[in-house]
């Protein structure tokens, strides 16, 4: 069987989530790891694990010809330039999400990306959820009709860490982004219009930095259905994940997952467990079902199930979303080539 020869970009939680999942696989040999900040920590960690090269510079991955496919880790504003460089010396890119905070550039990135001839996935983990898979194939196989609406409910436990919030791009580009793709996987259909709503409710550190922790948007989609997400930084009950597609025919719905199924009925109420504390142990399966399909894509030549194209469309409903809270007003996915040219002449 061949083997896919894989170096990891990036140590911090998520590159370790993925080296820990590909090492599972037998037809994955993890070569290399690279960081900034690789000290006797992660040689540790590394060697451990059998692997035997850590490095801080990624360059020294991306030059090595003994790896097949790199998994992109890092921070944002490092996607791009590591897609490219790594697209044109023929590796084939995992990259996490989103792919940047500027749709032009990434759009270069998808460019060279076709030009190299090489694959690219983004990490959008949630289509690989077995309960909004399940959505899907409904959606798909016309259990439910032709969809009229869509429901997506994405809530953390907890706030991130200031330090995060001032470079995350806002909650549009880095928590909705998610339920953005999600909107697009469940229905089959591209969002034409959003129009987004937010504010500060939990902690004034997110106004500092031209963000919001509540937000509300509803979408138009090129089929005729409508939808609308609701997102929230802190849900004091734990990770509040749901999703429903209401349809001609019919409705299916997708509630949180629990540690277990017990529910306890006394004279005093009805009580269960609160839903999975938070992403981690929400998605584990699906962190696993994604590498493991990127994996067999390469392998047996099989189409990838998230490609560059999606993350693009995904940041472009975001980037429309960022435009329409600011502007006060719907705004349609076709007008942003229009607004970035107006804010740029502005600045």
């Amino acid at each position: 069987m061949k083997k896919i020869r894989v170096g990891i970009i990036g140590a911090g939680r998520i590159g370790k989530i993925h080296t820990d999942n590909l090492l599972k696989l037998s037809q994955v040999e993890v070569v290399a790891v690279s960081d900034l900040f690789a000290g006797e920590e992660l040689m540790a960690w590394a060697a451990e694990r059998g692997i035997d090269q850590v490095v801080q510079d990624s360059q020294v991955l991306i030059a090595n010809p003994d790896i097949d496919a790199v998994f992109i880790c890092s921070s944002t504003d490092t996607h791009v330039p590591l897609i490219k460089q790594a697209a044109k010396a023929g590796k084939h890119i995992f990259c996490e999400k989103p792919v940047s905070m500027d749709i032009t550039q990434t759009e270069e990135a998808l460019e060279c990306v076709r030009q190299a001839g090489v694959q690219l996935q983004i990490g959008f983990n949630r289509r690989f959820d077995h309960n909004f898979k399940r959505v899907r194939d409904h959606v798909q196989n016309g259990t439910i009709g032709d969809p009229h609406i869509v429901k997506i409910t994405s809530r953390d436990p907890n706030p991130p860490h200031p330090d995060y919030i001032k470079v995350s791009g806002g909650i549009f580009m880095d928590m909705m982004i998610h339920d953005f793709d999600m909107a697009r996987f469940v229905t089959g259909s591209e969002v034409e219009e959003v129009y987004a709503q937010g504010n500060v409710l939990i902690n004034p550190v997110f106004a500092e930095h031209g963000d919001v922790d509540t937000a509300i948007v509803t979408l138009r989609f090129a089929n005729g259905a409508l939808g609308v997400i609701d997102n929230s930084r802190q849900a004091v009950y734990g990770y509040d994940q749901r999703v429903e597609v209401f349809g001609s025919k019919g409705s299916v719905a997708v509630t949180n997952d629990h540690p277990n199924t017990a529910e306890i009925s006394t004279a005093e109420g009805i009580t269960r467990d609160k839903p999975l504390h938070f992403f981690l142990e929400r998605y584990n399966a699906a962190y696993i079902l994604e590498t493991q399909m990127f994996i067999d894509s390469l392998v047996n030549g099989h189409a990838l199930p998230v490609e560059g194209f999606d993350g693009l469309q995904a940041e472009r409903i975001a980037l429309a979303a960022k435009f329409s809270r600011e502007l006060q007003r719907p705004v349609k996915i076709n007008e942003i080539s229009e607004l970035l040219s107006q804010q740029s002449v502005a600045q």
